[in-house]
């Protein structure tokens, strides 16, 4: 018996595989097979990038000094990522905080807008996923995310909100098995302004739920905000610094600009947790006589300030961020080659180098990971491994998500579609035993 409570990457009750180590873009595992990490947004550089592992081991000579300390290589950190990332956009971005993860900047983006703005009321988009503390749990609003239990005989023990939650209808958009664009998008946010009337902040990520917007959403979702009073959060934690592709961050691709930008995952490099929130100059202004009553004794951590430091050097320095643009139109028109192959896949999207393949199966409004029986995409993952590669599964969907390191290369992102090419086969053949719905929608 296992004395760690785990959750897995892959519904089912057992876990798929067990890692012992990594290099570059590929996992090591216990029976000593090396295999393409497909599906890793946590890890942009791959494993045991050599500038990243003499970072941290330089850091871990640092003090042990918390967030109430002034310590000057968290300033650095906090000017180079506006210097770097945010080059061109100095006549809005104000200042950073550094946090330990995502969901905790979420966390504390919204309860700061709350604060500003004297409302308690917060907005997402349908099937967002903000994080697991605090208030990112609250607007977190895909059923199976809802931080509670799931009783693995049917039926769930989901945790009460702590706020009231608007939430907007998502964009719809494909590359492959819906339209391009959502062309019905007055339709789908008219009333908006209403829906957000007495909130406190709107917070839209790029990527959860497997569905991608482009700048016309964004740009309609924060007219709403602007015109209701609500502030708006860029949820980047996926997207932010380069994964998006062509531009560091993904709202950069509209007009319109945040009042904060939160950031996670990707941050540290895959060396240390982190999270961020970058505050706009308008909110900077406003916090002249102010002071933000929150403080923890890791955040700011000095092996954090220095992954962060060495992430941005490597992005910067070998073109990561327009190397994933280059894959992403790569990766566009492999996916959709393959989802041609195999009646089984309904829809493809993504951006980058981030990207979703849905399956035709369960409504994501219904599953609620309380299942014994592992989804067909985790049998697809299953034997993809077989050729390989380990792709994530999110089985409210039944879809595959495929994040690769944005310095994976060339052969191993090809490695990494012939698995997936492989492992669908799987799905082709429960299509054909009536075990997926010949049919499936986009969202609504």
């Amino acid at each position: 018996m296992s004395r760690l409570l785990q959750t897995g990457i892959n519904a089912g009750s057992k876990p798929l595989v067990k890692v012992v180590g990594g290099e570059g873009s590929r996992f090591i595992l216990d029976d000593g097979r090396r295999v393409i990490d497909g599906s890793n947004t946590g890890g942009p550089l791959g494993h045991a990038h050599p500038e990243m592992v003499e970072a941290v081991r330089k850091a871990a000579t640092a003090p042990v000094i918390n967030e109430g300390w002034f310590y000057a290589e968290r300033e650095q950190a906090a000017q180079e990522l506006i210097d770097v990332a945010f080059a061109g956009e100095h006549d809005w971005v104000g200042a950073v905080r550094f946090f330990i993860s995502g969901s905790e900047a979420n966390d504390l983006a919204l309860s700061l807008s709350q604060a500003f703005t004297g409302r308690s009321a917060l907005a997402t988009r349908e099937r967002a996923y903000h994080g697991m503390t605090g208030l990112s749990r609250d607007m977190t609003v895909q059923p199976h995310w809802h931080g509670g239990l799931s009783l693995q005989h049917g039926g769930t023990q989901p945790v009460p909100r702590t706020a009231p939650v608007k939430i907007l209808p998502g964009p719809v958009r494909a590359a492959y098995g819906a339209p391009q664009h959502d062309e019905n998008l007055s339709e789908r946010l008219g009333g908006a302004e209403e829906v957000l009337s007495d909130v406190a902040a709107t917070i839209i990520d790029y990527t959860q739920g497997g569905t991608y917007y482009d700048a016309a959403y964004q740009d309609r979702v924060a007219e709403a905000a602007r015109n209701a009073g609500s502030l708006w959060i860029a949820d980047e934690v996926v997207t932010g610094l380069g994964r998006h592709g062509g531009n560091w961050f993904a709202f950069q691709g509209g007009t319109s600009r945040p009042d904060i930008v939160t950031l996670g995952k990707p941050l540290g490099g895959g060396a240390a947790p982190a999270g961020a929130v970058v505050l706009s100059k308008e909110l900077v202004e406003n916090m002249k006589d102010k002071t933000w009553q929150t403080y923890s004794t890791f955040r700011g951590h000095p092996m954090l300030m220095a992954a962060v430091r060495a992430h941005l050097r490597i992005v910067q320095n070998e073109g990561l961020v327009e190397r994933a643009a280059r894959m992403g139109e790569l990766t566009r028109r492999r996916l959709v080659e393959i989802a041609e192959k195999h009646p089984s896949v309904a829809r493809v999207d993504g951006d980058g180098q981030h990207w979703t393949v849905e399956l035709r199966g369960t409504d994501w409004r219904n599953w609620y990971g309380d299942t014994l029986e592992a989804p067909i995409a985790s049998k697809v993952a299953a034997r993809a491994l077989e050729a390989g590669a380990m792709i994530g599964t999110s089985g409210e969907r039944d879809s595959l998500f495929l994040s690769p390191a944005l310095n994976m290369p060339e052969e191993d992102l090809e490695g990494l579609f012939q698995a997936l090419d492989h492992g669908l086969d799987v799905a082709d053949q429960a299509l054909d035993r009536g075990l997926l719905q010949a049919s499936t929608t986009t969202a609504s």
